[in-house]
């Protein structure tokens, strides 16, 4: 009996460890957002950064904030910013020289309104991750004016599936 008990014992241990499986840990399940980069209008190879930029989402009326540039900064020469995966488009305004004026509290400077038109894709990332967003056949619409800051705006990539490099150019 002294030895059915150890007996026993290490077969119960062998075999809870032995069933135990490797914890999932989501690494790479993220949706990507959409990286735009700021560049000169006149030139194109360079960066520039846009003085007192904010940003504003026009789905919900809130200043959009992110970690990858700080409201009405004048160093952001690129951004990230996440796309809607519930629609096919997201709105926002693009403001420089940023400000609120005294009186009405309202906002002040450059705006353009733009509309990213895309189609979002559920890709499965892994078992921990589950499904991921990604866009395709992306296009931006931005309204003709003589105020626009922006200048022209060119798509380098139109599948959005990672945040590694820039995928539409803004040129003011």
């Amino acid at each position: 009996m002294k030895r059915i008990i150890p007996i026993v014992i290490l077969t119960f241990l062998i075999g809870y460890f032995a069933s135990c499986e490797k914890d999932d840990i989501c690494v790479d399940g993220d949706t990507p957002l959409l990286i735009i980069g700021f560049y000169d209008a006149i030139d194109t190879t360079l960066f520039k950064s846009v003085p007192t930029f904010r940003i504003r989402a026009l789905d919900n009326d809130s200043i959009f904030s992110s970690d990858t540039f700080t409201d009405r900064s004048n160093s952001s020469d690129s951004i990230f910013i996440p796309l809607r995966v519930d629609a096919n488009n997201t709105r926002f305004t693009f403001i420089t020289n940023s400000a609120d004026d005294a009186e009405t509290e309202a906002e002040t400077g450059d705006i353009d309104t733009l509309t990213f038109n895309y189609e979002p894709r559920e890709a499965f990332a892994s078992k921990a991750c589950g499904f991921v967003g990604n866009y395709d056949n992306l296009s931006i619409t931005l309204p003709e004016s003589d105020n626009n800051w922006i200048e022209d705006i060119t798509i380098v990539q139109q599948t959005i599936e990672n945040s590694n490099t820039i995928h539409v150019k803004i040129f003011h």
